[in-house]
C-alpha cells in the first residue's frame, strides 16, 4: 500500500496529493492518506465517488492519525 504523508496540510492539499499518486499504484492496488486535516474525512470518499475509485474506510496510522484507504479502480 501507498501511504501519502499529508499531516499538516490543509485542504484541499490531501485530496490533490491523492490525485496526484492514485496512478502510482495498479489498478486494483490501495493507497492511503495520512491527514490531520479534518475535512479530509469528507474530502476522500468524495473524491472516490467523482473519479470513480473504492474508498475502502478509515485507519488509525501508527500515529494514531486517521488513515483514509482508496482502493484504484480505474
Amino acid at each position: 500500500m501507498l501511504e501519502l504523508d499529508c499531516r499538516g496540510q490543509t485542504c484541499p492539499a490531501p485530496v490533490i496529493e491523492l490525485a496526484r499518486h492514485v496512478s502510482d499504484v495498479e489498478v486494483g492496488g490501495l493507497l492511503a492518506v495520512v491527514a490531520t486535516d479534518v475535512a479530509a474525512r469528507v474530502d476522500v470518499p468524495a473524491w472516490c465517488r467523482m473519479t470513480g475509485q473504492e474508498y475502502v474506510g478509515e485507519q488509525r496510522a501508527d500515529d494514531g492519525l486517521p488513515r483514509y484507504v482508496v482502493r484504484r479502480l480505474r
